[in-house]
């Protein structure tokens, strides 16, 4: 059950896609980037979008997915955050590229949870390189790791070439991808998510000015708690942002209020100023704009239906993670709900099962959400005499 929680939550946050997208959507603000994307981490759904799926130089964005990379070798025990890894010769000579360091050297052996901090905070391409050595053997199958999880997550406009940013040919993301990518470092780990929130860091030893988190936006806004910038000069100013605030009419059906969280995505602005500006612009007006609504309740029953040749006569039906949708200010009591089954149902049923789809949409009639509906108990199959009864009410129906 605790594996269908988990696929079910990550199935809800990463349905970042247009198709998410509400019918009629509240205007958004002008952007003054390339392309930019606002999501509601919360639902999947997107609020707002504009040249999301142009192939574009992602830059330090990059980083991203060497992180989520070492996250999971981190949990996989291949090492340790206490870990100390050697400075190669080839992250040394990182310094020649003129992109953002860590500063790190030869005589060094910084441990993992350093070199995370030189990559998540000051942006390091030579802790980059270290830890991609450390966890992949070298560089290139480090790539190789971020390239497979980039395919596994249906990335079709993504193929890293390197492990930093650096412009390269075929080095290639987009808005939405890198979305995706920050939504599962958000939810896949979140015990390791609040080191994207660290304002300043300083390895002690290391000759570095290069101390401050580039998200100025950690600094101006209270509800910023991470993620990632970027710079190149063929990809501009980049940033992703994410940001959680309270909502206490987060509910529309008694469940209580709670936390609402919104990532932006603003690829290849003018500026440093812009690139924060602009992604504060995009999450005040995605905070101001929408209401997320819980419909229902995790594992709680959304339908009881009947239930043929079981033990019991009938199975409650509901969803393995609490359901939730995005909808323009004050819609939220205009949603519909509508459940599709299976019919008959017929036992055995096992818990988790799925065997319907719970649709959301507006009076008019449009989707905006699907939910698969799941057994939550379940259903043994009868003894051959309530079988047969069954069998014959059902030739009879």
């Amino acid at each position: 059950m605790k594996r269908l929680l988990a696929h079910a939550a990550l199935a809800l946050t990463l349905a970042i896609s247009a198709s998410t997208a509400l019918a009629q959507m509240p205007t958004p603000p002008e952007v003054a980037a390339r392309g930019y994307l606002l999501i509601d981490i919360t639902t999947g759904q997107t609020l707002a979008e504009r040249e999301a799926d142009t192939v574009a130089d992602p830059a330090s964005l990059t980083k991203l997915m060497t992180a989520y990379i070492t996250f999971t070798a981190l949990r996989e025990n291949k090492l340790t955050l206490e870990q100390t890894l050697p400075v190669s010769l080839r992250a040394w000579e990182e310094r020649k590229g003129g992109g953002s360091l860590m500063f790190i050297e030869p005589r060094m052996k910084p441990k993992v949870s350093e070199l995370l901090r030189g990559v998540i905070v000051n942006s390091g391409n030579d802790a980059s390189v270290v830890l991609a050595e450390g966890v992949g053997g070298t560089v290139e199958n480090f790539v190789a790791m971020m390239n497979r999880q980039a395919q596994a997550w249906g990335l079709k406009n993504t193929s890293f070439k390197n492990v930093t940013g650096l412009t390269e040919a075929g080095h290639k993301s987009t808005a939405r991808d890198v979305a995706v990518i920050a939504a599962h470092i958000i939810n896949d780990f979140p015990e390791y998510y609040p080191l994207y929130s660290i304002k300043k860091y300083h390895l002690e030893g290391s000759p570095t000015t290069n101390e401050n988190n580039r998200n100025v936006l950690l600094l101006r806004d209270p509800s910023v708690d991470g993620m990632k910038t970027g710079y190149t000069e063929a990809a501009g100013y980049c940033m992703v942002v994410s940001a959680q605030r309270d909502f206490p009419n987060l509910a529309v059906t008694g469940a209580g209020g709670g936390k609402r969280r919104l990532l932006s995505v603003v690829m290849g602005a003018a500026s440093m100023d812009a690139r924060a500006n602009e992604s504060q612009k995009l999450l005040n007006w995605g905070f101001q704009a929408f209401d997320t609504v819980r419909l229902f309740e995790a594992n709680k029953a959304v339908v009881t239906v009947p239930v043929w040749k079981g033990k019991a006569n009938d199975a409650q039906l509901g969803s393995a993670a609490a359901v939730f949708v995005s909808v323009p200010k004050g819609d939220g009591a205009k949603l519909q709900t509508k459940v599709e089954r299976t019919d008959p149902l017929v036992a055995p049923l096992t818990q988790g099962q799925r065997v319907g789809t719970l649709k959301v949409s507006t009076p008019s009639g449009t989707v905006v959400a699907e939910r698969p509906l799941v057994v939550l108990s379940a259903v043994e199959q009868a003894g051959i005499f309530g079988r047969a009864w069954d069998a014959m009410r059902l030739w009879i129906k």
